[in-house]
């Protein structure tokens, strides 16, 4: 991995029941990369980022961040090494505004103590100014919000509290063509700052545009890491399907 690489996973392997749910995994992710993870239902992709993420531990194999090899105890420790997860439910409390979205659970509070709503909104501007991103008044509830906007909400909260490695599980899947494409665009101002993402998908049409690299899955086990660029559509789909490799130009 180059001398930017943010994680690496070495031969991650999760068993539940018998079931090889990620068997003998590779991958890593550099900073600023968009890495787009391919597979169907069943793949192993959504096991591997809770891998990553601490929601489980692996059962053999090793994690390096930052080229240290580190043990994800849990979800929050994983946050403190700066590994957000994005899920596709993006765990916003409807009946809140934005600015309390951002916050939840870690609101910012003021020398005596008591929460600071004058704080977190300026933080909020602040954060949303960084990610050049357009959102109604602060004080809009997110119910009121479109699925683009509440994206946008979901990843703003990552990114303030300093995320490194965004892990993106099918952030487009219910968006229409225009939110897609400022979800597009916010993936590759986030990148353009230097920050990991992998992007999670089962659709290579999702992800195409935006990856640098493209790592596709297939029942547990890692069908190959290829570049985009080397690589078209059908390619990619064959290796989702076929769960083989292409035969890449100057390959040996």
């Amino acid at each position: 991995m180059s001398a930017a690489g943010l994680i690496e996973l070495r031969s991650i392997t999760k068993t539940f029941g018998g079931v090889h749910a990620v068997d003998g995994v590779s991958l890593d992710l550099a900073a600023g990369e968009v890495l787009g993870l391919l597979g169907h239902n069943g793949a192993g992709k959504s096991t591997l980022i809770k891998i990553l993420s601490g929601v489980f531990p692996p059962d053999a194999g090793e994690i390096l961040i930052n080229g240290a090899p580190t043990q994800v105890r849990s979800t929050r420790h994983a946050k403190s090494l700066g590994i957000e997860t994005i899920y596709q439910s993006l765990a916003l409390s409807e009946n809140l505004d934005i600015t309390a979205n951002l916050f939840l659970g870690r609101e910012l509070a003021n020398p005596l103590g008591f929460m600071s709503e004058e704080a977190m909104e300026s933080a909020a501007r602040g954060v949303l100014g960084r990610m050049k991103l357009r959102l109604p008044p602060l004080t809009t509830p997110v119910a009121s919000l479109s699925g683009g906007q509440r994206q946008a909400v979901a990843i703003a909260r990552a990114i303030h509290f300093d995320a490194r490695v965004l892990i993106m599980d099918e952030p487009t899947a219910a968006l229409g063509p225009e939110e897609t494409a400022k979800v597009g665009d916010l993936i590759r101002e986030l990148s353009s700052q230097g920050i990991g993402i992998i992007l999670v998908s089962h659709d290579v049409h999702d992800v195409f545009r935006l990856a640098h690299r493209l790592a596709v899955m297939k029942n547990g086990r890692m069908v190959g890491i290829v570049p985009t660029a080397a690589v078209d559509q059908d390619e990619v789909l064959s290796m989702i399907i076929a769960g083989t490799a292409p035969r890449l130009a100057g390959a040996a």
